[in-house]
């Protein structure tokens, strides 16, 4: 009789049998975890800022009695450790709320896509700031423009006649925005910083500051010094009369500051004082520019009076 020769027979688990394909790749797709926050690296030059503002202060709130609930996303680097690529203000809040780790969602991202999900994530933000705003869009079309899509970011922030730019097209689709108008933005990220700066806080209008973009580092210096030497800021007719004589050659100091001191045909004269408690007292009679000369005479009258009345008292 023929010896009987063993047989290794290997099972198939339960939930492999019944696993489909898709269920497969679900399983093989990016996974939700805690990971320790000293682990998690800042997106480079990520143009959107954390504020400590009240919405900060609520989201610090929720992390305290709930934590996150929405998931970061993170990439894993080639070096181990993680790169935040959404959820910066989750982060910041799990610091201010004394937690160690961040509940993450990992994806396997190249750095192209890694740009264009950060610039998509963060848009969706209720206030973004113009210089959030000009360099995510120029992150994003020249991520695109390394992917092989065409990108032309040369183009005039006024009208692009180019035909066929995908890139541009699908952002502005996205996002809402003409392309026309992603280009004016960013042309913002040719401002040096103390004037983009001012275009975030209002003190200078959009348009205007498209116009100005197209200085020199040195000529918007110049600019800088002559808006705080005459208190005001260009309109868009002295923006692009600057940005003329510039193309020209003929953008001196000279010039920026003679077209700062044109009086504005809509411009309100500004009166020395904000407080309305102060402005209401000073006679309309009293010149303009005068008015400092006045209230300082009426408070050593003052303190002339005050003086009087305690030596009466003695």
């Amino acid at each position: 009789m023929a010896r009987s020769r063993e047989s290794k027979i290997e099972l198939t688990a339960y939930d492999d049998l019944f696993e489909t394909d898709e269920s497969r790749a679900e399983a093989n797709l990016s996974k939700i975890r805690e990971i320790p926050i000293a682990e998690i690296d800042e997106f480079p030059d990520h143009p959107f800022k954390v504020l400590m503002d009240e919405d900060m202060e609520q989201l610090v709130d929720s992390v305290r009695r709930s934590g996150v609930m929405t998931p970061a996303t993170v990439r894993q680097k080639e070096d181990g450790r993680y790169e935040l690529i959404s959820g910066h203000r989750r982060k910041k809040a799990c610091e201010i709320a004394g937690l160690e780790t961040l509940k993450c969602e990992v994806k396997e991202l190249t750095r192209d896509e890694a740009i264009i999900v950060m610039v998509e994530s963060n848009l969706q933000r209720t206030t973004i700031l113009p210089s959030e705003k000009a360099f995510a869009y120029k992150m994003r079309l020249e991520a695109m423009k390394r992917q092989g899509q065409r990108t032309d970011l040369t183009c005039s922030p006024v009208g692009n006649k180019l035909q066929g730019v995908k890139s541009s097209d699908e952002l502005a689709e996205k996002v809402g925005e003409s392309k026309n108008q992603i280009f004016r933005y960013i042309r913002l990220t040719e401002l040096v910083p103390e004037i983009l700066q001012m275009v975030d806080e209002r003190q200078i209008a959009f348009r205007p500051a498209v116009e100005i973009s197209y200085l020199s580092e040195e000529q918007q210096y110049t600019l800088l010094e002559a808006m705080g030497y005459n208190d005001a800021t260009p309109s868009l007719a002295q923006a692009i009369k600057m940005k003329k004589f510039m193309q020209e050659g003929k953008l001196t100091d000279e010039v920026i500051q003679s077209i700062m001191q044109e009086e504005k045909p809509n411009q309100k004269e500004k009166p020395a004082f904000k407080d309305e408690r102060i402005t209401k007292l000073i006679p309309k009679s009293i010149p303009r520019g005068q008015e400092t000369d006045f209230v300082v005479k009426a408070l050593e009258f003052y303190n002339r009076h005050l003086q009087r009345s305690k030596a009466h008292e003695r």
